[in-house]
């Protein structure tokens, strides 16, 4: 037997939820409605998610279902068009119980697992209402907050439509806030977080990702705040970025063209190299993340890649020295050079194998060749350094070739110097070893 209120549901209810959508999407400004048309547009959603439970449990027929998945999609059309820009309408619908009721029933949707058109036309049109009632409405962003967070927004983001993922997305970042922000990283919390960086390496759709990179960062590099739980959910996760990272940093060569400075692709990459950086800056992390096969070797091509793109003609990668008074360089990509330096450094940080791939890989001239002062990059000079001693550290063969390269001219003496570096001969080799500066 149907539930009750799931009887066959005529045309003219459907045809009557049509018209009202229409009316609230040509209306300019948007009109508020009286409550009792929400009321029966709840009622409606009501009475077909009984209906949607029956046909689950196979006690009502497809053609039911489908009429259903019809009518579903037309009042969140209706709800959608009718707050936008309408906080009066938002506050009505929220009141009466709409947000509770769409989660509800989007959960529901998503346990049918058929993939027809009606199913997803109804979850899309669901995910858009709920962006909709939560723009510029911070009582309707914490009711979807408590609502669905976080089982929602995991069932849409692992789902295969990438309108439903998309929408999912934009309901998350128009709830989110700082608390939530601290929410979403908590440990138990993160796989949402993975999921949107997923959304970005799959469909390459990165306004989100860049804002999610720029919160793991902080979370990452903030050491004293993050526990011993975070910090093992952070290096189970960190194969992933690199992976990202390894994938996608062909992208950042996009920014030579002034035209292209706010590629998003290549913005993603730039944050996920920020934030490779400060896990390889902790030690809880860094073990992982040295021994991940190809990380090394991608950190090195990008920095040769980019260094060659500055030398061949004039853009961002290229070595500036601005004059005095002039304005600081506004870019994207400024201080990429000198964080994949910090990464090649970080990497080969009491790491023979990853100092020897870098010797082998003819890293060390590339680095020794970067390491002038530019503003384009700032701080280089200190990095270079960094990466130098880190590459030479018990490493005789490392020292041997940067000796031999000073003698033969192909390394700057004075760089040398600067890093607290000099070259001593004993017998008959060269020897780099570290100086300390006199004080002045």
């Amino acid at each position: 037997m149907a539930a009750p209120g799931a009887e066959a549901l005529p045309v003219a209810r459907l045809e009557s939820v049509r018209v009202l959508s229409g009316l609230f999407r040509e209306a300019q400004p948007r009109e508020t409605a009286k409550e009792s048309v929400f009321r029966d547009v709840l009622e409606i959603l009501t009475s077909t998610s009984s209906t949607i439970e029956q046909a689950c449990k196979g006690s009502c027929g497809l053609a039911d279902l489908d009429t259903c998945l019809l009518l579903i999609a037309e009042c969140f059309r209706c709800l959608r068009n009718a707050c936008v820009e309408c906080a009066k309408n938002q506050h009505v619908m929220r009141h009466l119980g709409l947000i509770s009721t769409s989660v509800h029933l989007i959960k529901l949707l998503h346990g049918i697992q058929i993939k027809e058109e009606l199913l997803l036309t109804a979850l899309r049109c669901s995910l858009q209402f709920l962006g909709n009632i939560a723009a510029g409405n911070g009582d309707s962003q914490n009711s979807i907050w408590k609502c669905a967070f976080p089982d929602l927004f995991l069932t849409c983001l692992t789902y295969s439509d990438e309108k439903i993922v998309t929408y999912c997305c934009m309901v998350l970042f128009t709830c989110l806030n700082s608390e939530r922000v601290r929410e979403l990283l908590d440990p138990g919390n993160l796989a949402v977080t993975l999921h949107v960086l997923r959304v970005y390496k799959e469909q390459l759709e990165s306004e989100w990702s860049v804002t999610l990179l720029e919160l793991m960062m902080v979370k990452v590099s903030d050491k004293n705040s993050v526990i011993s739980e975070e910090m093992n959910v952070f290096v189970r996760h960190a194969e992933f970025l690199a992976v990202c990272f390894q994938e996608n940093c062909g992208a950042v060569l996009k920014l030579t063209a002034a035209a292209d400075a706010e590629d998003e692709e290549a913005l993603v990459t730039i944050r996920l190299l920020d934030v490779l950086c400060e896990m390889t800056s902790n030690n809880g992390q860094l073990e992982h993340l040295q021994a991940f096969p190809g990380l090394l070797e991608t950190a090195i091509d990008t920095l040769r890649l980019t260094h060659l793109a500055g030398k061949q003609a004039v853009n961002i990668f290229t070595a500036t020295h601005a004059v005095a008074g002039q304005e600081e360089i506004s870019h994207p990509a400024v201080g990429f050079k000198s964080h994949l330096i910090r990464l090649i450094g970080n990497l080969c940080y009491k790491n023979k194998e990853n100092q020897d791939k870098v010797y082998d890989l003819d890293g060390i001239s590339l680095i020794l060749d970067s390491c002038s002062i530019d503003d384009n990059n700032p701080f280089v000079s200190q990095w270079a350094v960094y990466a130098i001693r880190n590459l030479t550290e018990q490493n005789e063969q490392n020292q041997a070739l940067i000796a031999h390269m000073e003698q033969k001219g192909l390394a700057d003496s004075s760089a040398l110097e600067r890093m607290g570096l000099e070259i001593q001969q004993r017998d008959d080799k060269l020897i780099l070893r570290s100086v300390r500066k006199k004080p002045s």
